[in-house]
């Protein structure tokens, strides 16, 4: 079977956010109606990334590969057609996003190209094995959850950062609740941080 390639944007997604709020996201995800094959394995090769599908990792793109070869890294644990932006929110547990744009992919060793054009989407990504950045604390993931620490990153703004120190920045902050409004943050809440969903705001105190 030929392997199938599309250039991709690994994407941490630690952009850079207000001290009012380090993720703009929105909470728990939802499988949108028009998501690709977003309820049931596809198989390797039917649609690219499809749920539950694996990929492995190159220098410049990710190929699908099946979940049982050694080359296989990471698993998607949610795809979607179109942009991030505005899009269903990837799960809290989601390590990082392959925003995938809409091009023939190359059949690997040939340079050809396949018949079928892969659609513009995203697939929010679980590493097979650790470390996992997007769990609690972890330092990445798309999404800052209860538990994941920050450090001011200047001109009013924060970035997420490993709580265990581990990181290119030593944690100043940690989120250690998520409530409906500032009001129900306790007093030593030293920084408000929107995390979407249900309860949107996180409770983080200094370090």
């Amino acid at each position: 079977m030929r392997a199938r390639t599309v250039e991709a944007v690994c994407a941490v997604l630690l952009s850079a956010l207000a001290l009012a709020g380090c993720q703009n996201a929105t909470g728990d995800t939802v499988e949108s109606p028009t998501a690709q094959m977003s309820r049931s394995p596809s198989g390797y090769g039917a649609v690219f990334l499809a749920l539950h599908e694996c990929s492995s990792r190159g220098r410049a793109s990710f190929g699908e590969v099946p979940c049982r070869s050694e080359s296989a890294v990471a698993r998607v644990i949610a795809r979607y057609d179109g942009g991030a932006s505005g899009g269903p929110a990837c799960p809290a547990s989601t390590d990082f996003v392959l925003h995938i744009g809409e091009n023939r992919p190359a059949t690997a060793g040939t340079g050809a190209t396949d018949a079928a054009a892969v659609a513009q989407g995203y697939a929010c990504m679980r590493n097979l094995e650790p470390p996992h950045p997007g769990d609690p604390g972890g330092g990445g993931g798309p999404r800052t959850v209860v538990g994941d620490c920050v450090y001011a990153a200047g001109a009013g703004q924060v970035r997420e950062t490993a709580c265990d120190g581990s990181g290119e920045r030593a944690p100043q902050y940690r989120v250690t609740s998520a409530v409906t409004a500032r009001t129900r943050c306790p007093s030593s809440t030293a920084l408000y941080v929107t995390l979407g969903g249900g309860d949107p705001v996180g409770c983080a105190v200094k370090l």
